[in-house]
């Protein structure tokens, strides 16, 4: 239990799906998408995302300044 603690102290980031923009990966298992961070910064960055997601979701990004290259 004591190394919980550190991970718990870690910082988030809480970010809003606004668009799908599409599949990538060898085969096609990562979603790309368009997030909006929900704190007052009014930035939106594209991240890939690997699981179901959809339009809305919010996520929990444990790492928030790197962005996606955009698919081609």
């Amino acid at each position: 239990m004591a190394d919980a603690a550190p991970a718990a102290a870690q910082s988030v980031m809480l970010a809003r799906v606004t668009k799908v923009l599409g599949r990538t990966g060898n085969t096609g298992n990562v979603t790309q998408v368009r997030v909006e961070f929900m704190d007052n910064d009014p930035r939106a960055i594209v991240r890939n995302v690997k699981g179901p997601v959809r339009e809305g979701d919010v996520l929990c990004l444990l790492e928030w300044e790197r962005e996606a290259r955009r698919l081609r």
